[in-house]
């Protein structure tokens, strides 16, 4: 009997095996479950910290560019390469406009513009937008295609602008000028040579690198160069460059026009006493070529290779308030007509983001979480005015 009762004793029933795996799995399937959510959890605040880094990264970019645009500029733009064939309407001249900066290559700034401004729209000029998971981008609804926007301001810390390149000597006040600075003109050539006792360029001095814009300014007027060549304290400005600026025999905004006389034969005697400063061209504007899928926001300065400042920014539009003293025309995505882009005074930019990962996995779609940031930016350099001045 006691034999019989201790052998009953040993192991577990088949049901109760049964039950107690069946609670296992229950707690196993919750915890599995719970740490899936925590990850899940994990992954969204991850890339919604992430998105929001790529916003306020590429938002202060664009802010500490277009804030300055218009610095050193003479008001109304830079006069560049134009000959009038007395239209209002497209095309307004007999040659090329000056090539702009586009994804993937070149447009042209407005064929009606004599001058480059401080700030120029670029409405419905960027890609549409692609997202994996929205509709791709339509011409019926302008919010689906992404804005450009470019902006020039002046380099004030080169300090190659703080002597004239040819300053001639005088007597009263006795100054020694630069007597080996000069400019010469020959054929389509610009060539600047610096004098080193004014200005030094290179590596002890001031860098300056093909690739480079360059405004010349005189008693005659202005004009803005490409640098093609640097030798030394010898740059070289030929014809060919990709703004369509160098050696252009337009009627007005070219190097001749700041000559004393057309028939001087262009020796350095032909140019008054001309400032040279470097002035930077700012675009931006998104890329969804170099790494596709992924949209990029990319800041380009002339048309040096482009620099990525947000990941994942997939939606990029400009609208600009103008003061005209009649209208005032506000929230405008290009500029009006019977206005003109000296009048922008402020800018408006709404930049959208997507996070780089799925986070939500739908039964039928999957959907990445988005997030957007509006600002508007004051163009310190044309709002402000001095009334006394």
């Amino acid at each position: 009997m006691n034999r019989k009762s201790k052998k009953a004793a040993f192991g577990f029933t088949m049901i109760e095996l049964m039950v107690a795996m069946a609670v296992t799995m229950v707690i196993l399937y919750g915890a599995v479950a719970a740490f899936r959510d925590a990850q899940q959890t994990n992954l969204a605040i991850t890339q919604s910290a992430d998105m929001t880094d790529n916003l306020r990264n590429g938002l202060n970019f664009i802010i500490q560019d277009v804030q300055q645009a218009g610095t050193g500029i003479p008001t109304g733009g830079i006069p560049i390469p134009y000959t009038s064939n007395g239209s209002t309407t497209s095309p307004c001249g007999t040659t090329a406009p000056v090539n702009r900066p586009i994804l993937g290559g070149k447009g042209t700034f407005p064929p009606c513009n004599s001058v480059i401004p401080a700030v120029e729209p670029g409405s419905m000029m960027g890609p549409p937008i692609t997202a994996p998971d929205a509709s791709t981008g339509t011409v019926q609804n302008a919010n689906s295609i992404t804005d450009e926007i470019t902006v020039l301001y002046e380099d004030n810390t080169s300090g190659m602008e703080a002597k004239p390149i040819n300053q001639p000597k005088t007597v009263s006040p006795p100054n020694p000028g630069c007597p080996n600075g000069a400019l010469q003109l020959t054929g389509t050539q610009l060539q600047i040579t610096f004098d080193p006792t004014c200005v030094v360029i290179g590596n002890a001095g001031i860098t300056i690198e093909p690739g480079d814009l360059i405004m010349l300014n005189n008693s005659l007027g202005t004009a803005l160069v490409y640098v093609t060549n640097v030798s030394g304290q010898v740059l070289t400005f030929s014809s060919g460059d990709p703004f369509n600026l160098n050696g252009r025999s337009d009627a007005s905004g070219t190097v001749k026009q700041l000559m004393t006389s057309s028939t001087c034969g262009g020796s350095p005697s032909c140019f008054p006493a001309t400032t040279a400063t470097r002035i930077w061209m700012i675009s931006y504007y998104l890329d969804n070529i170099s790494s596709p899928p992924y949209i990029r926001l990319v800041r380009q300065v002339n048309f040096n290779t482009p620099t990525p400042v947000g990941e994942t920014l997939e939606n990029l539009q400009f609208t600009y308030n103008f003061i005209d003293g009649a209208t005032n025309p506000s929230n405008q995505p290009s500029v009006p007509t019977g206005n003109s882009e000296s009048q922008i005074r402020t800018v408006n930019v709404w930049l959208g983001a997507r996070t780089s990962y799925v986070v939500h996995r739908g039964a039928s779609q999957s959907l990445f979480a988005r997030n957007n940031l509006m600002t508007q930016i004051s163009l310190r350099s044309m709002a402000y005015v001095n009334k006394y001045k």
